[in-house]
């Protein structure tokens, strides 16, 4: 989507060790027109029937949000940290954040995630495809389906969307950079 990679090059800010600093108009402050026009791209590009969208927290929620309003159906989002207030069958992951360098264990209540939902996987960054391998986990742990996975930004040469796709699932970038060095950003 050339309006994000334009975005990116203006706003983004590359910190070093393959870290994009996105932060000002997608993370923490969302510029909600250019969030709007994303949903609808992931719309355009997902034509099968989506009956939920599924994110982990945090940065992925307002993507994932808006997406789902554009499919006029419910997200729901995989929790980093239990909390006393869960109760019932709970599918977990194992999840390694490249961004933050460390573990953590998702969760998802079943009970949000039927076995008839058709689930679209919704996230910010795609490095090395923990966070997707771990949120499909959760889904077919519940027995539903995945649609496929999007995400906002994919870093291409660390292989991670790659792999999803050699194992059969639809995965699609929004903006994919095939090389991040310096502050030079060259996108696929």
């Amino acid at each position: 989507m050339k309006e994000l990679e334009q975005r990116i090059l203006k706003d983004g800010e590359f910190l070093g060790n393959d870290i994009l600093k996105v932060s000002s108009f997608l993370n923490q402050q969302v510029d909600t027109d250019l969030l709007v026009k994303m949903a609808k791209e992931v719309k355009r590009l997902f034509p099968e029937e989506v009956t939920k969208v599924l994110t982990i927290e945090a940065s992925g929620l307002p993507f994932a949000c808006m997406v789902a309003f554009e499919f006029g159906v419910p997200f729901v989002f995989a929790k980093k940290s239990k909390t006393s207030n869960v109760s019932g069958e709970l599918a977990t992951a194992l999840v390694h954040s490249f961004t933050h360098n460390k573990d953590n264990l998702i969760s998802v209540p079943c009970q949000y995630i039927k076995k008839t939902d058709k689930v679209l996987i919704i996230d910010d960054f795609l490095a090395n495809g923990e966070a997707l391998r771990g949120l499909i986990s959760i889904v077919e742990q519940c027995n539903a389906s995945v649609v496929g996975c999007c995400v906002q930004i994919e870093k291409e040469y660390q292989n991670g969307g790659n792999a999803l796709r050699n194992k059969g699932y639809k995965v699609i970038a929004l903006a994919s950079i095939k090389e991040m060095a310096g502050n030079i950003i060259q996108f696929n």
